[in-house]
């Protein structure tokens, strides 16, 4: 598969959103040559529009370009939802079945709009590997930041296994309970290629699990073998303690009272609050039969968060858009990749157009590629999405990919309507369920 194609591709008209900040503007000529941006404005001299043998054109008139979408927060190898029809799928036991989910899963990304992608943890080694068959032009699917199996203690999350059995080479997590075994486990993930590393405090942040010397001696050996460190972080205690250790961003901070949130502003940590899953399984969880209590404790780390929005906003802290797409039944791929652009405008109080500069160029930085993605601007690397419908008259028609005519990434056109993409549903299975 070409990686790239040898034309010029020159988009014309519509109007250019280009994820700066700035507002929006008529679009002239966007001209791509290989994988980057060559120029924005006025046709240059030496591009002939008419030679169809070197140029491509596309007329957006009556369109919106803008950057591609960046999802910060998206599981692809997590082994969620379960497939029932399918026994060795279950779970993430089968490495090989579950590697070429995962491209499965990263096809229906792209075609919603979705250029590029952090997964913040998953089984073995599966979403570094995945990342390098994307760059290599093995299949289709947008860039990948990846980290390894999220670092635990006993008794956070995903340490569901008895104490004599710990966490299983399948597992989600690995357990390190001391600093020698954290340092360990990052200089393990770092020599098989992660992005980043992902740490995990307890699941809903009622207690904090991981120490404060624990994180800052994890971010120290991390930093120095310069690889980035993120945190599942939902109670005030552990996220406060994120900040003070400098870690690089910390997801969720549902439970961060305004004293916490200032140490974070100090600190010029992003936030990445991740409320498209809150949302979501308020919305629907009660289909999948959660269990005792939890919806109620999703309800209070949701009014918190949105609490906690409001005042990061005020302190003026960045914040990243995730969604934790992958991580559930109720989270399937493709569809809500940009529901938390519509929670930024709809409890946070941000403009249409903050939204959309939140999931492009502030999610650049977990990507690492804060000066090449998430600004369409000339240098930049070719990845852009063409709308038909304006939003930032309404953010929502991002959603699901239902009014997207063009996907480019890395200055070639996706096609829509391949087979990755038109594939029939997968048959999920809800957890208790046969």
């Amino acid at each position: 598969m070409p990686r790239h194609t040898a034309k010029t591709l020159v988009i014309r008209h519509g109007t250019l959103i280009d994820g700066s900040g700035r507002p929006a503007m008529a679009n002239d000529a966007l001209v791509i040559v290989g994988n980057r941006i060559r120029s924005l404005g006025r046709v240059p001299e030496d591009v002939r529009l008419e030679d169809q043998d070197t140029v491509h054109v596309i007329d957006a008139t009556g369109h919106w370009i803008m950057p591609g979408l960046i999802d910060g927060h998206c599981r692809l190898s997590f082994g969620l939802p379960s497939l029932g029809a399918v026994p060795s799928a279950r779970g993430t036991t089968n490495p090989g079945f579950s590697a070429l989910r995962a491209a499965r899963n990263a096809q229906q990304v792209l075609r919603a709009g979705v250029t590029s992608l952090a997964a913040p943890g998953g089984s073995w080694f599966i979403d570094v590997a995945l990342r390098d068959a994307i760059t290599a032009g093995i299949l289709d699917g947008p860039r990948i930041a990846c980290a390894g199996r999220f670092l635990v203690t006993s008794g956070g999350i995903l340490d569901t296994e008895p104490s004599w059995v710990g966490t299983p080479e399948h597992a989600l997590g690995v357990l390190v309970n001391t600093v020698d075994e954290m340092r360990t486990e990052v200089r393990r993930q770092c020599k098989h290629g992660v992005d980043f590393i992902k740490l995990a405090d307890s699941t809903w942040g009622d207690t904090q699990t991981m120490a404060p010397d624990e994180l800052a001696a994890i971010a120290q050996e991390a930093h120095r073998r310069q690889v980035r460190v993120t945190i599942h972080s939902r109670g005030a205690g552990s996220t406060r303690a994120a900040a003070e250790a400098g870690l690089d961003w910390i997801m969720h901070a549902d439970l961060a009272t305004a004293e916490e949130l200032e140490v974070v502003a100090a600190a010029g940590i992003p936030l990445m609050p991740t409320m498209t899953f809150l949302h979501r399984a308020l919305e629907v969880g009660h289909e999948f039969e959660p269990g005792s209590g939890e919806l109620d404790r999703i309800k209070r780390n949701w009014d918190s968060a949105v609490a906690m929005l409001e005042r990061a906003r005020a302190l003026g802290i960045t914040i990243l858009c995730g969604t934790d797409s992958g991580n559930a039944p109720i989270m399937p791929y493709g569809q809500l990749h940009a529901h938390e652009l519509e929670i930024l405008v709809r409890y946070g109080g941000y403009t249409p157009l903050e939204a959309i500069t939140a999931c492009t160029r502030n999610n650049a930085f977990v990507m690492g590629l804060q000066h090449d993605l998430g600004v369409l601007e000339a240098g930049r690397l070719a990845d852009l999405i063409l709308l038909d419908r304006d939003p930032l008259a309404d953010i929502r028609v991002l959603q699901g990919g239902a009014h997207l005519a063009r996907v480019i990434k890395d200055g070639r056109v996706i096609a829509l309507d391949s087979a990755a993409g038109t594939a029939p549903a997968l048959a999920f299975e809800a957890p208790g369920r046969a």
